[in-house]
């Protein structure tokens, strides 16, 4: 897809939704952490729903490590993986009290020697919170890209330089939301609503439903 095209992609879903918002709830940057950390193989829904109490009695490092991991696992067992995401949780906790004084870093490197936080939490946090251009990927934005041509890569690296390389300027610190939500509720896996799609006519998806 060329560069024009990619740009009345983006006109078009930056005009149906101008500013489009990440649907995990949190209330700081650590919160943040937490919760994009256990939305892995899980949807933003059921880690919403067992989060909204917890971030009201454990909303910094040293609050969740005074709750504990037992604690802890009993607010999120709803939610997959529960227990290895609730140690997790402590630990990084622990980390962020005993090296950066209870603050989320925003260094993706940083990020990333949290136990539990991958590259694409730390973007998640870098673009939510401190609204730097960082891409997501997720398995929604993988499939969008490839599916569509917008940014194609053979893993979820290249999705992201793909997007950083062809994606315009302004476009970018809202990219990953764009295209996750994009994915999420009309270029669905299974069965892709190409029927109402704003961007059908510029999509390279060679098997478009009528």
């Amino acid at each position: 897809m060329d560069y024009m095209t990619i740009r009345e992609v983006f006109r078009r879903l930056h005009e149906a939704e101008p500013e489009p918002k990440g649907e995990l709830e949190h209330v700081n940057a650590y919160t943040l952490v937490v919760a994009v950390a256990l939305s892995a193989q899980a949807t933003d829904a059921g880690v919403n729903k067992a989060t909204r109490e917890l971030f009201k009695i454990a909303d910094t490092p040293a609050k969740m490590l005074a709750l504990g991991e037992a604690g802890l696992t009993e607010h999120i067992k709803t939610i997959g993986l529960f227990r290895q995401k609730a140690k997790n949780v402590i630990k990084l906790s622990q980390i962020l009290v005993d090296h950066y004084g209870g603050e989320v870093p925003n260094s993706r490197a940083a990020l990333q020697l949290l136990p539990g936080v991958g590259r694409k939490t730390a973007n998640v946090v870098l673009n939510m919170w401190w609204h730097y251009p960082a891409q997501a990927v997720d398995t929604h934005i993988f499939r969008v890209g490839n599916r569509t041509g917008i940014c194609p890569g053979k893993d979820v690296v290249a999705v992201e330089r793909a997007i950083e390389d062809n994606v315009p300027a302004d476009y970018q610190q809202h990219a990953h939301h764009w295209l996750i939500l994009h994915g999420r509720y009309t270029c669905k896996a299974r069965k892709p609503l190409c029927g109402t799609c704003l961007i059908r006519d510029l999509c390279q998806f060679e098997e478009k439903n009528l």
